[in-house]
């Protein structure tokens, strides 16, 4: 089994690159962790806007879920409703 690859969201918050490098990932992997920094505002309200943000942008394909600070991404090979 392959580790689950991870990236940080930082001060600067959801930009475009950001979306784009999450994009990418996912092109290679199935899964995705995104540690959210304290510098990014570290609240759960936060956290949730984030990892909504970030599933609006990837689309019905993707599934998200927030463990702490860290959204875990998913791919599916359909789309979700």
């Amino acid at each position: 089994m392959e580790p689950i690859p991870q990236i940080q969201l930082g001060k600067n918050g959801v930009t475009k690159n950001f979306l784009e490098d999450v994009l990418n990932h996912l092109k290679k992997h199935k899964n995705l962790k995104i540690s959210v920094l304290k510098s990014a505002g570290h609240n759960s309200k936060k956290v949730k806007e984030y990892s909504e943000e970030i599933i609006k942008f990837l689309g019905k394909k993707y599934t998200c879920k927030i463990i702490g600070f860290t959204i875990v991404l998913k791919k599916w090979r359909k789309a979700r409703e």
